[in-house]
């Protein structure tokens, strides 16, 4: 199985995005996990909220029909009770079989002026095809009594817009997370111009697999790279 994720940018045109990102998917290998980043298709549209909220319904849709061979992750802007949020659907066989809403809101973005929080018991291991997959949105990744959470998964998924002048905390971060979690990370950050790219495949070794002029970062999956680990390097996490 190759995990994927796709280190593209987000422009003001919604529906040029959702082209692109489902021309992109359409291309990746069957039976593939796909992530994209953060709000990959709007982007922190402030100022153009409802029409992402609008964009994101039909999105769901048309991602919903193209999981039909593959497991594919995105954030959206949702909304809910007159509240938007950014969350978070996995799609699998063309079912939604996740969703979680971002808890920890970025203050130096604004965030929390614009979307309302996500609940922390929906941070939490899924299990697909007998894979443990757990997700943490961007700034999440900044919060160790989340890793608690996710603790045991065998693949993490962060999709993120993270900043140019951070790149460094995201890349470490983000190996970290895989060194501690004994697991695999998919990194799937922004490539906008003031986005850090950084995005990478990495092994429970630390091993990373990235290119920032790239689109398209893939990895082998190897359930025995986590077994391995595991065993020999015994935390107390279990396979």
């Amino acid at each position: 199985m190759k995990l994927i994720a796709l280190q593209i940018k987000t422009t003001s045109n919604f529906q040029e995005n959702l082209t692109h990102l489902k021309n992109l998917i359409n291309l990746c290998e069957v039976k593939s996990l796909i992530l994209a980043p953060e709000l990959a298709l709007s982007g922190f549209s402030y100022d153009r909220m409802e029409e992402a909220a609008q964009l994101s319904l039909k999105a769901i849709e048309e991602i919903t029909e193209l999981s039909k061979d593959k497991t594919i992750a995105l954030t959206f802007i949702t909304k809910k009770e007159n509240r938007f949020f950014n969350t978070l659907y996995i799609f699998h066989h063309q079912q939604i079989i996740h969703t979680q809403s971002k808890v920890k809101l970025f203050p130096l973005g604004n965030e929390l002026e614009y979307f309302s929080a996500g609940k922390e018991e929906d941070i939490k291991i899924i299990e697909v095809n007998g894979l443990k997959i757990a997700t943490l949105i961007c700034f999440e990744l900044r919060f160790p009594q989340l890793w608690e959470k996710v603790k045991g998964a065998d693949i993490i998924l962060n999709p993120a817009m993270w900043g140019l002048k951070r790149k460094d905390h995201y890349e470490s971060i983000s190996k970290a997370l895989a060194l501690v979690s004994q697991c695999f990370v998919i990194a799937c950050n922004s490539a906008d111009e003031n986005m850090a790219k950084g995005s990478a495949i990495i092994n429970p070794f630390g091993i990373v697999k990235k290119d920032d002029s790239k689109e398209i970062i893939e990895d082998f999956f190897d359930l025995n790279e986590i077994k391995k680990v595991r065993t020999y390097i015994n935390i107390g996490l279990d396979r």
